[in-house]
């Protein structure tokens, strides 16, 4: 019995250390297939195609992400203006020079040509301004045209096989609609946040000369200006220009400039080095209750003209101070901002109607806009 007993603790002694050394060595011996219950789970191959989820956005990201860029801008640093007095460099050495300012932003690839939009501010002064692309190509920028009165600015590179975004329609955007935004905020990196269209046409902000912003949620920081704010199908809605903020971060409050309105500048400037707009030459105000007292006039709605300029097309057409413009080729203006941006959208040399209110009474008024002079950039 006892040969027996002696015999059976070496086999298991055996087995044992054979069951570790497997284990040690060659764990997947003893793996079995996952199972739930009494039922085989059937484990995907690592090569099927990945399905989107329900509600992700991924498809739009990856089809505007590529021609969304990285713009990075350096100026060279100013010369201090007390450099040359003997007592300033008796206390503060040789300061000739300041710091070098460099500066950073986004764009988006608009034109096989390699016509990029951004925002004027983003590139505003810059001696050097140097693209990155998504695929890590880099390639120096030429400022095609600015337009500070919308903050936009064209620039251009020279690359083969440019990524290129769909222009969307700003005009069918509904309050509510998703979106999302594609930039560098912080100079991190390619960003992708998303949200919804929180207001549409929004104006007196005082960023703009021409405001006619989209509001979003989507987060917006420092670096996301010029960077885009597209659609659930990844076409460009706008050009994300700026932010709501106490902190310097995203409040959840962002603006962007609509397409139209840049596919605008866009062509007059790669058509005529500028933009062109219209002008009339009159003093508007909003218009209330006091104004119209003063004036006597019973309009409710629309733009009262206190000033008309001497043989300025305004007052070749016979508008004088007291009038109300209601309509401006038919579209109908409300305040100050929307009469100066329909006035702007005019063709100079070209004759359009003003609807317009005097006293008791509406008129047709048939107006020559001339050309909007752009204003002197202080120095």
């Amino acid at each position: 019995m006892r040969k027996f007993w002696l015999l059976f603790s070496q086999s298991v002694t055996v087995l044992l250390a054979g069951y570790f050394v497997v284990l040690t060595l060659k764990p997947q011996w003893l793996s079995q297939r996952p199972t739930l219950g009494s039922v085989s789970v059937i484990e995907a191959p690592a090569s099927t195609a990945r399905v989107p989820a329900p509600g992700s956005l991924s498809a739009a990201a990856k089809a505007a992400s590529g021609a969304v860029v990285s713009i990075n801008t350096s100026k060279a640093a100013s010369r201090n203006p007390n450099a040359e007095d003997p007592w300033f460099r008796f206390f503060f050495g040789d300061q000739a020079q300041g710091e070098p300012q460099i500066g950073l932003g986004s764009g988006v690839i608009v034109s096989p040509n390699g016509y990029i939009l951004t925002n004027n501010h983003v590139v505003e002064g810059a001696d050097d301004i140097e693209v990155s692309l998504i695929d890590s190509r880099k390639a120096k920028a030429k400022v095609i045209g600015t337009d500070p009165e919308t903050d936009l600015a064209i620039l251009k590179i020279e690359l083969d096989k440019l990524p290129v975004i769909v222009l969307g329609s700003s005009e069918t955007l509904e309050i509510g609609d998703q979106v999302l935004a594609i930039g560098n905020p912080f100079g991190v990196g390619q960003t992708v946040t998303s949200g919804i269209v929180s207001a549409l046409g929004r104006n007196q902000l005082g960023i703009n000369v021409f405001e006619n912003f989209i509001q979003t949620d989507a987060a917006i920081n420092p670096g996301n200006s010029g960077g885009a704010l597209v659609d659930t199908q990844g076409r460009l809605l706008g050009i994300n220009t700026a932010i709501y903020s106490r902190s310097g971060g995203s409040m959840g409050i962002g603006f962007a400039i609509p397409v139209s309105s840049a596919r605008q500048v866009l062509d007059s400037i790669i058509r005529d080095g500028q933009v062109t707009r219209g002008w009339i030459g009159v003093e508007p105000q909003e218009l209330t209750a006091e104004l119209a007292q003063t004036f006597n006039v019973k309009a409710k709605t629309g733009v009262i003209i206190t000033g008309v300029m001497q043989n300025g097309p305004a007052a070749q057409a016979g508008i004088r101070p007291g009038d109300v413009i209601t309509a401006v080729a038919g579209q109908p203006v409300r305040t100050v901002t929307e009469l100066l941006s329909a006035v702007a959208a005019l063709r100079p040399g070209t004759t359009s109607n003003l609807t317009v209110q005097r006293k008791d009474g509406s008129l047709q008024v048939s107006v020559t806009p001339g050309k909007r002079q752009r204003p002197r950039l202080p120095r």
